[in-house]
C-alpha cells in the first residue's frame, strides 16, 4: 500500500522524523530509509538503535502511540496515488483476477488507505499486525494467499523496497518491484519497472515465468 500504491511514504517520512524529535534524536536519510518497508514493531527497533535511545517497553509503547496518532492526522483526508496504480488495480478487476491488499501497516491506519484506494479492488487484505511477523518475513503473503484460496506460486506480488520484495520471495510470489522512496537491488525472480503505468496481464504472466 505505502509508496506501492499510494504515495503514503512522504506521510510516514512526516511522522517518524518528527518521532525522532520527540525522542531528542536527529533522523538522517540512511536511517530514515532502514524505516521503509519495516512493520511497526521493527520500524521502532530500528529508530531507537539509530538514535542510540534505550527501548524499554514504555518508551516503545508511549513512541508507537505517538506514531499512530501523528500518522492518523495525516492520513485522514485523500492520499495521493502512485502513477498508475490506479488502472493497474481496475485492469486486475477487469481481468477477473483474484486480489489482495498486503500491507506491513496495522490494519486501524491501514482503513484510511481504503478509504481512497478503495476496497471494491480487493478481495481480502492482511495487515502487519494482523500476522505473527511482518515483512521482511513471508507471513502476510502467505496468509493472503490462504485467505484467496490460491498457492502463493501462482501469484505475483507488486513491491516497492527491499523489505517487501524480500518477503513475497520468500513466500513463493513472483515480483514486479516498482521503487518509490529507495532503490531496490536486482534479484533472480524480480522483474523492476519504474512505474505501474502501462501495466498488463501480459506484463503479470511474464513476472510469473522469471520466478526461481
Amino acid at each position: 500500500m505505502d509508496g506501492t500504491l499510494l504515495d503514503s511514504e512522504k506521510l510516514w517520512d512526516i511522522g517518524v522524523r518528527e518521532l525522532a524529535a520527540e525522542l531528542g534524536g536527529v533522523m538522517t536519510d540512511e536511517l530514515r530509509h532502514a524505516l521503509i518497508g519495516a512493520s511497526g514493531p521493527n520500524a521502532l527497533g530500528i529508530l531507537f538503535a539509530g538514535l542510540g535511545v534505550e527501548p524499554t517497553p514504555a518508551a516503545l509503547l508511549e513512541a508507537g502511540r505517538f506514531l499512530e496518532v501523528r500518522v492518523t492526522e495525516l492520513m485522514t483526508g485523500p492520499i495521493p496515488w502512485r502513477p498508475g496504480a490506479e488502472d493497474a488495480l481496475s485492469l486486475v478487476r477487469a481481468a477477473g483476477l483474484p486480489s489482495g491488499l498486503v500491507t506491513n501497516t496495522k490494519r486501524s491506519l491501514t482503513e484510511y488507505g481504503l478509504n481512497t484506494l478503495g476496497r471494491g479492488y480487493f478481495d481480502v487484505s492482511v495487515c502487519g499486525d494482523e500476522v505473527a511477523e511482518g515483512k521482511p518475513e513471508p507471513d502476510v503473503y502467505l496468509r493472503a494467499a490462504e485467505l484467496l484460496g490460491v498457492d502463493p506460486k501462482s501469484c505475483v506480488a507488486i513491491e516497492d523496497s527491499p523489505t517487501g520484495a524480500h518477503a513475497a520471495q520468500a513466500a513463493g510470489c513472483a515480483v514486479i518491484v516498482v521503487p518509490c522512496e529507495i532503490a531496490v537491488p536486482h534479484a533472480p525472480g524480480r522483474v523492476l519497472r519504474e512505474s505501474l503505468v502501462g501495466l498488463t496481464v501480459d506484463h503479470l504472466h511474464a513476472a510469473l515465468r522469471t520466478r526461481t
